[in-house]
């Protein structure tokens, strides 16, 4: 397992928001002992010069071997955290968007590679399962975001 710790200056990230009825994509993030402390959706670092939407897309095509279609809207995030004492600071482009390749869909488990090798499980969850679970959605902000709507309208209830 590798031990990760935030750069020292600030990296700019585009995750995809992709749901299956009221279940999001995650996938699990871990602390250095290998215990899950949190979920996030997929997707990566944009790379200097590129575009956020090509970024995810290229994150998608060579962890998922797959593309998405992305949504007309998204939104940003700023996200400064702590991790193991050290100070990380990200720009988060998020936005909806759904797999071209339905079968994904189908999969309660999805396993991909990280660009360093590393085995990584994206799964559906619920906001009310993360919830119950008591499971931290990353980055900061993104739980706030997205009951915002649901509690306008009341379709999702959260205890």
């Amino acid at each position: 397992m590798t031990i990760w710790r935030p750069a020292n200056f600030i990296t700019v990230k585009a995750l995809a928001l992709i749901w299956q009825d009221d279940a999001l994509l995650l996938t699990e993030i871990y602390d250095d002992l290998g215990n899950v402390k949190g979920m996030r959706p997929l997707g990566g670092t944009v790379e200097f010069g590129e575009p956020w939407q090509d970024a995810l897309q290229r994150e998608f095509l060579e962890e998922l071997g797959t593309r998405i279609t992305l949504g007309n809207e998204h939104f940003v995030l700023e996200n400064i955290y702590e991790h193991y004492g050290q100070t990380g600071h990200e720009i988060v482009f998020l936005c909806h968007a759904h797999f071209f390749d339905n079968h994904l869909y189908r999969q309660d488990a999805i396993p991909f590679l990280e660009h360093d090798d590393t085995e990584c499980l994206a799964r559906w969850m619920s906001l009310a399962e993360l919830d119950a679970k008591g499971i931290q959605l990353y980055p900061e902000g993104l739980w706030e975001r997205l009951i915002e709507p649901a509690q306008k309208t009341s379709s999702i209830r959260l205890s």
